[in-house]
């Protein structure tokens, strides 16, 4: 087993206190908990939350798509091989709270994984605003 001096702490309490912890519902606890920290530290662009996950050692966001009711992001980072099983469910809850704060519309993401690049699909509903 390698370990990773830098992370190994935060890789630890990520990938194995967390799962013991909240077993079933680990991953829609984490989306949740995404959610929360965006509204705790409100960004305003799509740049300040591109520098807030590097910051995070969330990984490398980019965006790869924009229509106006739907953002595709990229996410990547040296950890993510064949056996990365991490849930990205906070990563996404995160960008779902940022999204829905600047549109002020109803705001869902779900996430997949694709040959070690996680992609983060955050989808508005612009007919469902929320009132300030």
């Amino acid at each position: 087993m390698e370990f990773r001096d830098e992370t190994f702490g935060y890789d630890l309490l990520r990938n194995d206190i967390l799962k013991e912890v909240f077993g079933q519902e680990h991953d829609s606890i984490l989306y949740w908990v995404g959610k929360a920290l965006a509204r705790k530290y409100p960004l305003h662009t799509i740049e300040e939350t591109i520098d807030f996950f590097e910051k995070a050692n969330w990984g490398t966001l980019s965006l790869v798509k924009e229509k106006k009711q739907e953002r595709v992001f990229e996410l990547r980072g040296e950890w993510m091989d064949k056996n990365d099983d991490r849930s990205y469910q906070l990563e996404a809850g995160f960008l779902a709270q940022q999204v829905e704060t600047w549109l002020s519309s109803y705001t869902a993401a779900t996430q997949t994984k694709k040959k070690g690049i996680i992609h983060i699909q955050v989808e508005s509903d612009l007919h469902d605003t929320i009132e300030a």
